[in-house]
């Protein structure tokens, strides 16, 4: 992954809860900024990273991740004594999406999907036990006609707490009723015929190494960042072994 500098904010986006922003950056692109500082902290940038990561390996469209190297000084040209706050929290390593100009949220009136397509998204966000794919806040924009993942910050939520892990790795998670595509997924089996052996544990551990120490220091249930990915690395490759009983849930609720 690359690191950019944040050069200027330009404007926050207030839709999101943890008020995200577009940023310039000294590559001259733009970005959407989801900042460290933010309610959730770095366990949001960690659930970004590593499931935006993981749905890029299964081919779907996720914007590029970066890096984002935030100096609380920007906070200055800022008036919002709010965002002037969440600027200063921020200082250090950030996470930027690319930020797509002219794409619009996913409806799925207008916007119709395939069931194999639908099926995989269902599969996917059901693994890593992401909760923000509803009617209410679908996380999915059209691009140049294509359907791209975007916000995964409400994924991998176990790490709000690691508690009883062992039990918690074959959860059918239960929420996946509320999918937005799950009306349209009805080849999940397939799906998961398809997707399981994608994510070996090497793969894992890969994208895993990519979130910062920085970001992993901070929880006292660990005593090392090494302790602290392992983790990570675990309940990913265990949620994967027989019996899915995500996969088995997905298909019964639809």
């Amino acid at each position: 992954m690359r690191t950019v500098n944040a050069a200027r904010y330009v404007t926050p986006l207030r839709e999101g809860g943890s008020l995200p922003a577009i940023i310039e950056a000294d590559d001259d692109g733009m970005y959407v900024l989801k900042f460290r500082g933010a309610g959730q902290g770095t366990k949001a940038l960690i659930a970004e990273l590593i499931a935006g990561e993981l749905a890029r390996v299964a081919n779907f469209l996720v914007p590029e991740l970066v890096f984002v190297a935030v100096d609380p000084e920007i906070a200055r040209t800022e008036p919002d004594p709010e965002i002037q706050d969440l600027i200063r929290a921020s200082g250090g390593l950030n996470l930027g999406l690319d930020y797509l100009p002219g794409s619009v949220m996913f409806d799925p009136v207008a916007d119709k999907l395939d069931a194999d397509l639908a099926s995989r998204i269902v599969w996917f966000d059901a693994y890593v036990t992401n909760v923000d794919r509803t009617p209410r806040n679908a996380n999915m924009l059209m691009w140049h006609r294509k359907l791209w993942l975007i916000d995964h910050g409400a994924a991998l939520y176990f790490h709000h707490s690691w508690t009883n892990m062992d039990q918690r790795s074959p959860d059918p998670f239960a929420l996946i009723k509320e999918h937005i595509l799950l009306p349209f997924a009805s080849t999940i089996k397939s799906a998961d015929e398809a997707l399981h052996p994608i994510f070996t544990e090497e793969v894992i551990n890969r994208i895993v190494n990519l979130v910062p120490d920085d970001w992993l220091k901070d929880d006292a249930r660990f005593t090392t960042t090494a302790e602290h990915r392992q983790a990570y690395v675990e309940f990913l490759t265990r949620r994967l072994a027989e019996p899915r009983n995500f996969v088995e849930e997905a298909i019964r609720v639809r």
